[in-house]
């Protein structure tokens, strides 16, 4: 069983998995948050099921090649939405997750998650997730380098 809500003071790993959208006809890449080895999008899949939302999952990577969003901007809170998940189709307003994402100190907090598409749905047991706030800024750098690097 996957961990879907964390005790306040827990810290994880966050990283990306960035992979091609539904290979080999579309070629954009998806970015997919990974915390402490599992998919975000696994995750919420498995709490929405368990609450019995329908329906349950249904979430890809965000395809920022798609949009206007910025990927750094987007995962640093910039933005007034941050999108962490985008539909399985790879188009971002299709099925998004959202969330909020805090700035405190050293420390990086995803919270308030909602789907937009299903504003009745309560998402309050799931997360926070926290993140030491060099390390969530690492992976993020890792992410815009990866993705810059793989543009032609």
């Amino acid at each position: 069983m996957l961990v879907l809500s964390r005790p306040a003071m827990a810290i994880q790993n966050l990283s990306f998995l960035v992979a091609a959208l539904n290979p080999p006809e579309q070629l954009e890449l998806a970015v997919v948050p990974v915390i402490d080895g599992l998919l975000l999008a696994d995750l919420v899949t498995e709490f929405e099921a368990r609450f019995g939302y329908q329906p349950a999952g249904g979430y890809g990577g965000v395809v920022f090649a798609f949009g206007s969003i910025d990927p750094l901007d987007n995962f640093l809170g910039i933005s007034s939405e941050t999108f962490l998940l985008g539909c399985d189709c790879g188009e971002l307003g299709c099925w998004p997750l959202c969330c909020c994402v805090r700035h405190e100190g050293e420390m990086t907090e995803w919270t308030n998650f909602s789907q937009p598409h299903r504003p009745d749905r309560d998402y309050s047991a799931f997360g926070p997730f926290r993140f030491e706030g060099r390390q969530y800024r690492e992976a993020i750098s890792s992410l815009s380098a990866q993705l810059a690097s793989s543009r032609p």
